[in-house]
């Protein structure tokens, strides 16, 4: 949850936002002044502040001009009645996360709220490339395989430049931290980052969520609204699914990267911006293409350096690093000691595809911790909470035909003819049944007989059959 800070003159509207704000769990100071308001931030820090532009002494557009000097990557929404609106978006232009009208929707605010939490969240907190292990950092990309050196060195190269940046994976690779990592990396870290969402927004909402309208555009635009790309000026957007965005917006971003301005809906001259565009997908961009579905002018011009994220499934090595720091990650937000792994989980963890990637694994861990009930985690627990056994079962089939097969075939090519090469691969191959049964038992006969599905004299009778012996270190009994 997080801690606001609500700047009004109005004692009853400052409490109303009290009582509603501390029921969803956040905490929440209030401030009737500028100057007050500024006290308390450098108090107490805050995560949002909500701020009337009209306030009695220090004004809102000088308070929020104080805040921008001392905190530049904390969210400030600004409220607004409708004879102050171009203040507002005089203030927005200036940085300000976004403004609402008031009297105002509850809802539509307490969504607000959420995006502007989040947003600042993603400003302030610090992605950090492969920390080693003792590092307590909060999130991080994590890796040392060949292929995610490869993302670091170009995360390095690109990040203090102004190119526009594509990235590639699979959903759960982590496009988002390397979207972030390049933003905090870059000259304009201290400016506003804003993600996009290109499927979670309705289409008929995308194109004034990112360019905003005049008033009059259209029914219901009763006011000029500032989009979020020119919220953004100076700083970065990150547009999350760029390969689902609706093929007629796609002209618009187009425009975006080859002039650097933008027109809001219903105007009729361009509005120059200086932002920085970071895009990711995990569609195929060229499929897409082929079928008519993504402007190949806009791919080009997206392409300019694309960093691919490796699938979980293609850096097995990286698991046991993965699994290390989700556990020390979860284990600390959880509030409960650090109860390590066991050899047996890694191993059942590094055999799996992971078709979620890192999200998928991150979700495992986390839910094995919730339900430990004390130790290490082991396999049984993320078995249990997770199902992953049960999908690994269902991934490889029971008897790897083709090797069996490929067996075989040896097997009768290198017999003469006319000799019992039945009986003997019926032999060998009982003899091989056998012997795995008694390794997975650890040599007790009795419990290799119930895996068999045999009596404990008639496995003993085959071992001696087959003249299978053991290792010294396997004990019989």
């Amino acid at each position: 949850m997080a801690s606001i800070l609500i700047v009004d003159d109005d004692h009853h509207l400052r409490r109303s936002f009290e009582k509603l704000l501390t029921q969803d769990g956040h905490t929440v100071k209030t401030a009737s002044t500028g100057e007050a308001a500024l006290s308390l931030i450098k108090s107490f820090g805050m995560d949002l502040i909500i701020m009337d532009v009209r306030l009695p002494g220090m004004d809102g557009l000088r308070t929020f001009k104080a805040i921008r000097e001392n905190e530049p990557l904390l969210p400030v929404i600004i409220m607004t009645a409708f004879g102050t609106t171009e203040t507002a978006i005089e203030a927005t232009k200036m940085g300000a996360f976004d403004y609402i009208l008031k009297p105002f929707n509850i809802p539509e605010m307490l969504a607000l709220i959420e995006k502007a939490v989040e947003a600042g969240r993603f400003m302030r907190s610090r992605v950090e490339l492969d920390p080693v292990p003792e590092t307590d950092s909060g999130e991080a990309i994590i890796g040392r395989s060949r292929a995610m050196q490869e993302v670091y060195k170009a995360i390095g190269r690109v990040a203090s430049t102004d190119a526009t940046v594509l990235i590639r994976g699979e959903s759960g690779t982590g496009k988002e931290l390397v979207a972030r990592a390049l933003y905090q990396h870059s000259a304009r870290s201290h400016k506003p980052f804003l993600i996009i969402n290109c499927v979670a927004i309705p289409e008929t909402l995308l194109e004034s969520e990112l360019f905003g309208y005049e008033k009059g555009a259209f029914t219901g635009a009763v006011n000029r609204r500032v989009g979020r790309i020119e919220q953004a000026d100076g700083g970065t957007v990150f547009l999350d699914e760029i390969g689902d965005m609706p093929f007629g917006i796609q002209a618009k971003i187009l425009r975006l990267l080859q002039e650097r301005s933008i027109q809001r809906l219903g105007a009729r001259d361009p509005i120059p911006v200086n932002v920085r565009i970071i895009a990711a997908t995990n569609r195929d961009l060229e499929a897409a293409l082929s079928e008519g579905a993504f402007r190949e002018d806009l791919y080009y011009r997206l392409k300019v350096v694309t960093i691919s994220l490796p699938p979980l499934r293609d850096r097995e090595d990286d698991i046991p690093l993965l699994c290390e720091y989700l556990i020390r990650r979860y284990s600390k937000e959880i509030g409960v000691p650090d109860p390590g792994i066991t050899a047996q989980a890694l191993e059942m963890l590094c055999a799996y595809s992971w078709p979620g990637n890192v999200r998928e694994l991150a979700n495992a861990i986390q839910k094995a911790l919730i339900f430990n009930r004390g130790g290490p985690v082991s396999h049984e627990n993320i078995a249990r909470v997770s199902g992953i056994a049960r999908k690994q079962t269902a991934e490889k089939p029971d008897l790897p035909e083709d090797a069996i097969r490929t067996w075989v075939r040896n097997l009768l090519s290198s017999q003469e003819e006319g000799t019992a090469t039945f009986d003997s691969a019926m032999d060998q191959f009982a003899a091989m049944v056998i012997t795995e049964a008694l390794n997975l038992s650890g040599g007790n006969k009795s419990r290799a007989a119930k895996m068999l599905g045999l009596s404990r004299p008639t496995l003993m009778g085959k071992i001696e059959k087959y003249r299978i012996r053991f290792k010294t270190s396997v004990v019989s009994q």
